[in-house]
């Protein structure tokens, strides 16, 4: 960090914590609803600070910190997720943070130390919520169970961004994150030996259709969309055996939500039909779903406005998916 590269600043302030809260969870990865010592150490950080701590929000892993001013007011939340993900290197299934939620945690314990020991909040609440499970999909539900949101009048959250996205020195009000959902298909067929294939239905074969058929889905190309198969598990255990079952694994992404819900009927439909091609049948399920963020347009002018009187106008990113 350096001074070129937010003009408008006279002396910048580092905050030490942050790479010291970064690399003690940077060394801990755990994966959704297991993050055991990662919220044991937000939590005890939190507290120190001066904040209320509440674990085991929602009944899994999340955990709140409130800051009473002892003035009414509003209550604002600043929100990071924790989770890592699960990877399997060398043969070894493990957690890693390749999705940085541990610099979103650090970013947002520090703010929160540092909000307290500025005393700057002057009236209201302030609501810190590091919750669970980001990449399950499932843990904004459980932290909205256990009513982290139910007297918050506005949350902010961030996430990093690549460099060619928003380098050193820039910042961006608002992301335009698209909906997501993975469709997982288990594919059903025939076994055989390799040497009578027409006794089986083979569904490798079944899946390569399904594969070319969704491939083959375009709409409206002024929408934002994107359907590509991330998963192909299928092994009859041997090579001269055609396989009886497969499971293929489409992550699906919409920028809008009324574009998914065309996407998704016309991948389904595809899939359907690309296995029929060859006799086999599927099971579909659409898991991990989550819609496209709808931006509030007083909220991003207010944050544009920050990134402008803090860094400089040269720094101000416009949104962008």
């Amino acid at each position: 960090m350096n001074n070129n590269s937010f003009p408008n600043i006279k002396e910048v302030i580092v905050l030490s914590n942050v790479l010291k809260h970064y690399e003690h969870l940077h060394a801990i990865p755990e994966i959704g609803f297991q993050e055991v010592k990662t919220s044991a150490y937000l939590a005890e950080r939190l507290e120190e600070a001066g904040f209320k701590v509440t674990r085991n929000v929602g009944g899994a892993t999340g955990v709140i910190g409130i800051y009473e001013s002892g003035e009414p007011g509003p209550t604002l939340a600043l929100r990071a997720d924790m989770d890592a993900l699960g990877h399997v290197i060398d043969g070894v299934h493990c957690a890693r943070h390749t999705c940085g939620h541990d610099a979103h945690s650090s970013m947002v314990l520090s703010a929160a130390e540092e909000t307290i020991k500025n005393r700057a909040v002057k009236k209201g609440r302030l609501k810190i919520l590091f919750q669970p499970a980001e990449e399950l999909g499932a843990g904004a539900l459980s932290m909205i169970k256990g009513g982290a949101i139910d007297d918050v009048g506005m949350i902010l959250g961030l996430h990093i961004r690549p460099e060619e996205e928003c380098s050193k020195g820039h910042a961006i009000p608002a992301m335009l994150y698209s909906a997501s959902i993975t469709l997982a298909a288990t594919i059903s067929g025939k076994p055989a030996h390799g040497a009578r294939p027409h006794l089986g239905i083979n569904v490798i074969d079944a899946a390569a259709a399904a594969i070319n058929a969704v491939n083959a889905i375009h709409l409206n190309p002024n929408l934002s969309y994107s359907a590509k198969a991330t998963r192909f598990l299928c092994d009859s255990g041997v090579t001269n055996a055609i396989p009886a079952e497969a499971q293929v694994f489409w992550d699906i992404r919409a920028a809008k939500n009324d574009t998914m819900d065309i996407l998704k009927e016309k991948v389904a439909a595809a899939v359907n039909a690309g296995v029929a091609t060859v006799g086999a049948s599927v099971k579909l399920d659409f898991i991990k779903g989550i819609p496209a963020a709808e931006l509030d347009d007083e909220m991003t002018a207010l944050l544009a406005a920050s990134i402008t009187e803090v860094m400089g106008e040269g720094a101000l990113l416009e949104p962008f998916s």
